[in-house]
C-alpha cells in the first residue's frame, strides 16, 4: 500500500482541486445559469472531478492528523496521551494509504472523466452487403447503450447500405462518463455469422470499423477559419448522382492537415455546416491528441489514442452467442451486448486500462 503521494501527483491534484472550485463558482453565476447547455457541460466536468477532490481532501486531513499525533507521541510531556497517539497512528496511516490508492486509481482516469461529448463513427468494412448490415447493428448497439445510460444521441450523418444497414453512421453522444465508457470501442469489430443473404447457411466473416473522438471545447482547440476551405454542393447518392437540385451539402477541407469532412445529412445547408464543423473539430482534436500520445509512447505504451486502437479488438460469434474481446481475453454474452447491455464488457475494459495506467505511474 502506498504511503505517500509523489510530488508530481500532488501538483496535479492541486490543479484539479482548483478546477473543481472554479467550476463550482461558475455554476452559481446567474449569467451561466441562464445557458442550460453551459450548465450541463460544466456540471458534467464538476461531477467527474468531485470524487477525486473529495478523496484528496480526506487524505490531506488524515496526513494533518497523523502529523499532530506523531508530535504528541514524540513530545513526551504526557505519557498517557503519547500512548493513545501511538495506538491511533497505525489505523490512521492505513486509512491514508487506502485513500492514496483510491486517488491514484481516480487520477489516471481523471482527464477521461471530464470529457462529456464524443463523436462515434461506424463504417462498413470487409464483407459487402453483410458488412453494411453489421455496421448498422453496431450503430444500434451504441444507441441502445446510450439510451440505457440516459445519454443524449444526435445522428450527424447516416449513409444506408444498398440492402439495409449502414455504409457509414456518425453519432454525437453527450453524457457523464461517455468518453470513459466508449473511448476503447475504437478499432475493428469482426462478426462471424450466417448472413441473411446466404442461401447455403454458411458462416461469413465481416467487419466494421469504429472511431471514437472526444469532442473538444473551444478553449481546447482553435481553428483558423482561413485555413478551412468550404465548398457547397448538391447532395449525392450512390454512384455519385445528384439527389436534389438545391446546393445543401457542405464539404470542408482543413488545408494545413488535409483533413476533410462532408456533410449532407439534412436538407438545410446551415444545419449541415454546423454538423460539419463539429465533426471537423473532433477529427482535428483527435489528431492533435494522437500526436501528443505518440511523443509519450515510450513511457506509456498502448495507451488510449495510439495507433494500436485501430487493430481488431473484438469478435462477435453468433453461433456461440459470444462476444470475445481480444484485449481482455474474455467472453461476454452476445445477445445481451448487442441489445445494449454493454456495461459488464465496458467495466472490464476500464479495469484493465486502469491497471495498465497505474503500472506506468
Amino acid at each position: 500500500m502506498a504511503s505517500k503521494l509523489h510530488t508530481n501527483l500532488i501538483a496535479k491534484l492541486n490543479e484539479l482541486a482548483d478546477q473543481f472550485r472554479d467550476l463550482s463558482s461558475k455554476l452559481i453565476d446567474p449569467a451561466v445559469l441562464a445557458d442550460h447547455h453551459e450548465v450541463r457541460r460544466l456540471s458534467i466536468r464538476r461531477k467527474a472531478l468531485e470524487p477525486i477532490v473529495n478523496a484528496y481532501t480526506q487524505q490531506q486531513q488524515c496526513e494533518q492528523q497523523l502529523a499532530e499525533l506523531r508530535e504528541i507521541q514524540s513530545g513526551g510531556d504526557d505519557p498517557e496521551l503519547a500512548e493513545l497517539a501511538k495506538q491511533e497512528i497505525p489505523e490512521l496511516a492505513e486509512r491514508s494509504g487506502a485513500l492514496i490508492e483510491t486517488i491514484q486509481r481516480l487520477l489516471v482516469n481523471a482527464d477521461d472523466e471530464t470529457v462529456g461529448s464524443v463523436i462515434v463513427e461506424v463504417r462498413a468494412g470487409v464483407g459487402g452487403d453483410e458488412a453494411a448490415l453489421w455496421a448498422g447493428d453496431l450503430t444500434q448497439m451504441y444507441e441502445r447503450y446510450a439510451s440505457l445510460r440516459k445519454w443524449s444521441v444526435e445522428q450527424l450523418d447516416y449513409s444506408g447500405g444498398d440492402h439495409g444497414g449502414a455504409k457509414q453512421a456518425i453519432l454525437r453522444i453527450i453524457g457523464e462518463q461517455v468518453w470513459t465508457a466508449l473511448g476503447q470501442e475504437a478499432g475493428t469489430h469482426q462478426v462471424k455469422r450466417v448472413p441473411a443473404t446466404e442461401a447455403q447457411g454458411r458462416i461469413h466473416t465481416s467487419t466494421a470499423t469504429v472511431a471514437v473522438l472526444p469532442e473538444p471545447e473551444e478553449i481546447e482547440l482553435s481553428i483558423d477559419k482561413a485555413d478551412v476551405k468550404e465548398m457547397i454542393t448538391t447532395a449525392q447518392g450512390p454512384g455519385g448522382q445528384n439527389v436534389n437540385k438545391v446546393a445543401t451539402a457542405v464539404h470542408l477541407i482543413h488545408e494545413p492537415t488535409g483533413v476533410e469532412v462532408r456533410m449532407q445529412d439534412t436538407k438545410s445547408q446551415a444545419q449541415n455546416r454546423e454538423k460539419a464543423w463539429v465533426l471537423l473539430r473532433a477529427r482535428l482534436y483527435e489528431r492533435q491528441r494522437a500526436e501528443a500520445e505518440a511523443e509519450r509512447a515510450e513511457a506509456r505504451s498502448e495507451m488510449i489514442g495510439t495507433a494500436g486502437r485501430a487493430e481488431k479488438i473484438r469478435t462477435y460469434r453468433y453461433k456461440d452467442n459470444l462476444v470475445v474481446d481480444h484485449r481482455l481475453g474474455e467472453s461476454f454474452n452476445l445477445g445481451e451486448t448487442i441489445a445494449g447491455n454493454m456495461q459488464p464488457l465496458i467495466d472490464a475494459l476500464i479495469e484493465h486500462e486502469t491497471a495498465r495506467r497505474l503500472a506506468a505511474l
